[in-house]
């Protein structure tokens, strides 16, 4: 299944015009993002809506870090943004972690707002209107030029690669000592308490990570776009990608890449002004619809689409997945 999604994503620029290009390479930083919330939300049960904080400083430290007229390295570029991001993880992290429930999606949004506000409401960020990244940083290696990063279909394989990258990375997370823990936390924190485990590290470690992956995407989106705003700092972000992973299918990495495909393509047919006309300027409202109907009709996501089929065929009760791939 996996390698037939890849392969699908590789051979589509064959197919596909310019607008299909841009699109996709759009829903695959989604799927980044989408899979950086889903360490949290869906692996240790720890519901964070200020991600797009992350998201958002990656792409303003690429921004305030090239310079108007000259091209910096990509490889000096990307890792300083995706620190940022870790950082400012790391930061949020170590105070969020101490409150539960509530209290911590609470403490979460109130420091991706201030976060927001830094850029909206001071010179650094130059407010509303945001900054242009005027040159686009350089890929070169030892003066080897491996693809050119301005040229759409380059750009898309290399945005390919890193969603290929994330996703091989966290299964393989997943899947050792530290995912298991990170299972037990989400199943049962003081037991794990119990059992001689320090969670508070666990979970602020997968805190970071988390954040480092939001950075990855939040570059890659501000590079492929060559703009950045405050908006990228929104709550609406946050709770876009949350939405991804509910309807994609909590506790599954795949259902994080699909939620992210599922939630921007029916973005785009509600906009479809040649299939729902003058209604299409009211797309939000057509979306959230969708999503209600999805979320109640398919509990477990759409990733559980087969085994509710085979439900209903059988007349047997789905077995609960997790997943490390």
């Amino acid at each position: 299944m996996l390698a037939a999604v890849a392969l699908a994503l590789a051979v589509f620029p064959l197919a596909a015009g310019t607008y299909g290009l841009d699109l996709v390479t759009k829903i695959m930083i989604y799927a980044i993002f989408a899979l950086s919330l889903e360490l949290l939300v869906g692996q240790t049960g720890l519901v964070c809506f200020g991600q797009a904080a992350f998201f958002g400083i990656a792409g303003y430290v690429a921004v305030l870090l090239s310079p108007r007229y000259e091209a910096v390295s990509l490889w000096w570029l990307m890792p300083t943004a995706i620190a940022a991001a870790a950082l400012y993880a790391l930061f949020v992290g170590a105070l969020s972690l101490r409150t539960r429930g509530v209290y911590f999606i609470m403490v979460t949004l109130a420091f991706a707002q201030m976060a927001y506000y830094v850029f909206h409401d001071t010179p650094v960020g130059r407010g509303t209107d945001g900054i242009y990244l005027y040159v686009k940083p350089d890929p070169s290696i030892g003066g080897w030029k491996p693809f050119d990063i301005d040229a759409a279909l380059p750009y898309y394989y290399f945005v390919l690669l890193w969603l290929a990258l994330v996703y091989a990375f966290l299964a393989t997370l997943l899947r050792s000592r530290f995912g298991r823990a990170l299972a037990g936390i989400k199943a049962n924190e003081q037991r794990m308490r119990a059992t001689g485990f320090s969670t508070y590290a666990y979970k602020l470690a997968a805190f970071v990570i988390s954040g480092a992956l939001a950075g990855i995407a939040g570059f890659l989106f501000v590079v492929k776009d060559g703009y950045v705003n405050p908006e990228l700092l929104s709550w609406h972000l946050s709770g876009a990608v949350l939405i991804m992973i509910i309807l994609g299918g909590l506790g599954q990495l795949r259902g994080a890449v699909l939620g992210a495909f599922a939630y921007a393509l029916l973005q785009e047919l509600f906009q479809a002004q040649a299939i729902f006309g003058g209604f299409a300027k009211h797309w939000h409202l057509s979306l959230g619809v969708a999503i209600i109907v999805s979320v109640a009709l398919l509990p477990r996501g759409l990733i559980g689409i087969p085994a509710e089929i085979r439900r209903r065929l059988t007349g047997r009760r789905p077995r609960p997945e997790t997943d490390g791939g």
